[in-house]
């Protein structure tokens, strides 16, 4: 199974098992035969589908996510705002946050076998802006 084809917890699943126990480059070399985009936009996809209005009650930002990969800099904005949760390409004008990750360490991130503040430590997590943002929003998505 590939994460292109499977519903959103199998999906997961599926990227787990891409990036569990797999090197970066052939974590990169997958990426690359799925599309990098293409993989990217499916795993902001469930990050919509993830996120949890009643946890994020009040709150409003506008998120970048940075990806670098070896094509160069996959950006995602995330607006929150309203009990909503969209992800739109690119980048934003003025993100109240932006959080940037090799493509690996992302997916590794997401996928849940990189710990944000690890990450953040060993400086793998670059963040820019409200770095307390970063902390608190990871309470507004189911894992």
């Amino acid at each position: 199974m590939t994460v292109s084809d499977a519903s959103t917890d199998d999906a997961r699943n599926a990227l787990a098992e891409l990036v569990e126990g797999h090197s970066d480059d052939e974590i990169t070399k997958a990426a690359e035969e799925l599309g990098i985009d293409t993989l990217l936009d499916q795993v902001f996809a469930g990050m919509e589908q993830a996120f949890q209005p009643d946890k994020a009650a009040g709150q409003n930002a506008v998120v970048q996510w940075d990806v670098d990969a070896p094509d160069g800099k996959h950006s995602r904005t995330v607006h929150i705002a309203d009990g909503t949760c969209k992800v739109e390409p690119g980048g934003a004008e003025s993100p109240r946050l932006t959080l940037t990750l090799t493509l690996p360490d992302f997916l590794r991130f997401v996928a849940g076998q990189l710990d944000g503040m690890q990450a953040f430590m060993s400086g793998k997590l670059k963040l820019g802006g409200d770095i307390m943002l970063a902390q608190t929003m990871q309470a507004w998505f189911a894992t």
